[in-house]
């Protein structure tokens, strides 16, 4: 799954960094410029929804897209009050997780604009 999201983003011009773990991820650090980040779920190493609490309490706030394989109502609740732009289950077509990072780029164009017309 990890590598497939890779190749889908990279055929629609986008670059990523693919990690196997949350661990991984909080490692390396990398967060300027990213859109957002694809969590699953359930992760080797933990729970997607905490890593994602974890990233916002050392203040990292990058969009967040949740993809599952188990999906339940009290997981879904989880995601959504985690702030989460997109929850999808596997699978899921390519539309469906192009749609909300295409959203999240012209969010991102429109507030560079709005940002370079105050200047």
């Amino acid at each position: 799954m990890l590598r497939g999201i890779g190749r889908l983003l990279r055929e629609y011009g986008f670059a990523s960094r693919l990690f196997e773990t949350g661990t991984a991820l909080l490692s390396d650090g990398g967060f300027d410029g990213a859109l957002c980040l694809i969590l699953d779920i359930n992760l080797s190493d933990g729970s997607g929804i905490e890593l994602r609490h974890r990233l916002a309490d050392q203040g990292i706030e990058v969009p967040v897209i949740y993809i599952t394989g188990n999906d339940n109502p009290a997981t879904r609740m989880a995601a959504m009050a985690s702030g989460c732009v997109a929850y999808l289950t596997k699978p899921f077509t390519a539309k469906s997780l192009m749609q909300p990072i295409e959203q999240l780029l012209v969010g991102a164009a429109s507030a560079r604009l709005d940002h370079s017309s105050m200047a």
